[in-house]
């Protein structure tokens, strides 16, 4: 079936309120379901990885292929969208997801380390459906809403987020008289609730937002060679807008990234126990999401480019915290706080303004390019965020990524630079 098969029929203005309310209400649904299956992942993956090599020195590994996985099928899952549609995309991440989940289970009963990881590569495709939800909130919406749209999608991730690992306990404990590992037994319930989510959207999420947004804007160049990731690619290159909103999602998601994944070792290093780390871990998925539409709302009262040097201000002075608490263990609470804050900044203005500045034909290429360049540099840097706290010290990481920061301010200068000259 082709995307000329599919596409809807446009519809009439004064229905477009409605139907821009029930693409947002299937988006932040689906958002909730899947923000229940990954942090799954997230918890469990190390400790799944551990009891099935015999080793913690491979415990890293586990979440280090889900995040390789989502970044390898962002340009497959971009492509298909920009095919068919952001509903096809979207069910078939979640399907993969779910079929990663259950490569897990499967991997942790016969104890194959190359098969779990096959299978978290493939658990992630959970995490890129969630991801690429945020643009589809931002196909129909209104030019001067759009940071609200992804913001409101983004912060849907929330409630699943804070009952995710809470399910974890209790679904590992129904499994310990089976032959399914009890740390194994969660990722099917993952592997539910993703497949619950691919009906969610298959059904409900009708007509498609994208292919609808295609119908309203025929004015477009709009061919099969302008939607390919060749056409994306050129359209970053061509734009410098777009230039600094794929490096404010690159840059703000790595650091995010490389300084959280390592603060866990550091409190333990300083004596804080599994509580204490989780109570500072909720403390920044609250920062990363619960504040996200706060955001929109900036990005869209007082411009994007705004709201990204907010975003490098919050990451600043995340880094000088965390990077200078040492024993404070408040204060590296704060500092993951402002780091979660930061992330929710940098994505919510720079996905809007990737949105804004490229034309619609090749903006679902061009949102896959990013959501590949955002997870292969945090994939990266989470691997080098371990090498630089083993060779120097957890403040020396927070250092690196303040200096990370410099290329994104000084484009987001140069843009504000160039908008008043304008």
């Amino acid at each position: 079936m082709t995307d000329t098969v599919d596409a809807p029929d446009i519809p009439a203005s004064e229905a477009l309120p409605a139907l821009r309310r029930r693409t947002t209400a299937v988006l932040m649904a689906s958002q909730i379901l899947g923000g229940l299956g990954i942090p799954i992942g997230i918890a469990l993956a190390p400790v799944l990885a551990t009891e099935v090599s015999g080793t913690e020195a491979l415990s890293g590994l586990a979440p280090t292929a889900s995040v390789a996985g989502t970044a390898l099928l962002s340009v497959p899952l971009a492509a298909l969208m920009t095919a068919r549609g952001r509903r096809a995309g979207l069910v078939l991440a979640y399907v993969i997801g779910a079929l990663g989940a259950g490569l897990v289970v499967l991997a942790a009963v016969v104890e194959s380390f190359p098969l779990l990881l096959l299978g978290m590569s493939a658990f992630g495709a959970g995490s890129l459906a969630n991801l690429q939800a945020r643009f589809a909130a931002a196909d129909l919406a209104e030019p001067e809403r759009r940071g609200r749209a992804i913001s409101l999608v983004i912060w849907a991730t929330t409630i699943g987020s804070v009952i995710g690992p809470n399910i974890a306990a209790p679904t590992s404990r129904a499994f310990a008289d089976t032959a399914v590992p009890e740390n194994a037994g969660p990722f099917l319930f993952a592997a539910a609730i993703f497949t619950v989510a691919a009906v969610v959207v298959a059904v409900l999420l009708r007509p498609d937002p994208l292919l609808t947004a295609r119908a309203l804007a025929p004015q477009e160049d709009d061919n099969a060679q302008n939607r390919s990731l060749r056409a994306g690619v050129a359209a970053v290159a061509a734009s410098p807008m777009a230039r600094l909103a794929l490096v404010t999602v690159t840059v703000s998601h790595t650091v995010m990234v490389s300084i959280m994944v390592m603060t866990p070792v550091d409190l333990a290093h300083h004596g804080a126990g599994l509580q204490l780390v989780g109570l500072v871990i909720s403390g920044h998925i609250a920062g990363m999401y619960a504040f996200s539409p706060v955001m929109g709302w900036l990005a869209d009262r007082f411009g994007r480019l705004s709201v990204i040097g907010l975003a490098v201000g919050l990451l600043c002075c995340a880094a000088l915290l965390a990077g200078t608490a040492g024993a404070s263990h408040g204060r590296t609470a704060a500092g993951l706080f402002l780091l979660g804050l930061g992330w929710s900044a940098g994505l919510v203005a720079g996905s809007a303004l990737l949105t804004d500045s490229v034309a619609q034909p090749a903006r679902a290429a061009v949102q896959g390019l990013s959501d590949l360049t955002m997870n292969a540099a945090a994939g990266i840097g989470g691997a080098l965020a371990g090498l630089i706290v083993a060779r120097a010290s957890y403040g020396w990481l927070n250092l690196v990524g303040a200096c990370v920061l410099l290329p994104m301010a000084g484009l987001a200068l140069r843009g504000a630079v160039a908008v008043r000259k304008a």
